[in-house]
């Protein structure tokens, strides 16, 4: 049976960890845990599950610190998994076959089913949502982009990425802090990235990119048929997406009052 290494990167995920890791069965030959300066029991349970493990002092951004992870994995394929995801008896089978069986292919996409405050989401641009984590070692790396980062394959042998049948579990949106949460770090962060990259913004953009955000999730994409969850995630996926244009907009006024222009 080909080897397997498990990559992840974390911080402070003690909530998470052992629930995923234990969903690995016997899968892994080798779990690779990048911590970013967790304060809880995050590396207790890393160490558990016989991790190897790194704690870089510096925060780079998901794509290079996913990287770094890969660097470290030794098996001839590697399967990313973040730390709120859980593999099913189903999926690990499939993953077995697929790397034993790979027929020429070198990368797999694995369906994802994703939880927000109380169900796990048919509708609202989450299904299907295919994420590609699973490829044979040297033949893949993550973008550098410091949030929404990309598993980029090099080397296909001319064939499409292989897609996996069973689901993912994600639970990535437990209750309505966490929404929170995650909403304010991830539109910092893509401000900071989009600003970066010599984006411009406005109110006026944040506002028509909110409501346009809002109308594609709840009525484009059918979200109104995953209820009342449906209609927040809409909501929240409007917020964030406000957000990002409004933090965009402010760093280009700092960086306009850097200059001595008069700010627009």
């Amino acid at each position: 049976m080909p080897t397997l290494s498990v990559i992840l990167i974390t911080r402070n995920e003690e909530a998470n960890l052992a629930d995923c890791l234990n969903s690995l069965g016997d899968l892994a030959t080798q779990i690779v845990v990048v911590d970013t300066g967790s304060t809880d029991e995050t590396l207790k349970i890393a160490t558990a599950f016989g991790a190897t493990i790194s704690q870089p002092a510096d925060w780079p951004g998901f794509g290079p610190q996913k990287n770094r992870a890969l660097d470290l994995a030794t098996s001839e394929w590697v399967l990313s998994l973040d730390a709120d995801e859980r593999l099913t008896p189903e999926l690990r089978a499939e993953i077995q076959i697929a790397i034993a069986h790979p027929h020429q292919q070198t990368c797999f996409a694995i369906p994802r089913s994703s939880w927000y405050c109380g169900r796990f989401m048919r509708h609202s641009g989450w299904t299907p949502d295919y994420v590609n984590r699973l490829f044979l070692r040297g033949t893949a790396r993550f973008s550098d982009d410091l949030v929404h980062e990309q598993l980029i394959s090099s080397a296909t042998h001319g064939k499409p990425i292989g897609k996996l049948k069973q689901p993912m579990l994600h639970y990535s949106f437990m209750n309505a802090a966490q929404v929170q949460q995650k909403m304010q770090r991830y539109s910092t962060a893509a401000a900071e990235q989009a600003f970066a990259r010599g984006k411009k913004s406005s109110p006026q953009k944040a506002i028509l990119h909110g409501a346009w955000t809002f109308i594609r999730t709840y009525i484009l994409q059918a979200g109104f048929l995953d209820g009342s969850q449906g209609f927040s995630l809409a909501i929240s996926n409007m917020q964030g997406t406000y957000y990002r244009y409004m933090k965009l907009w402010h760093l280009n006024q700092q960086e306009t009052a850097s200059k001595g222009t008069p700010p627009v």
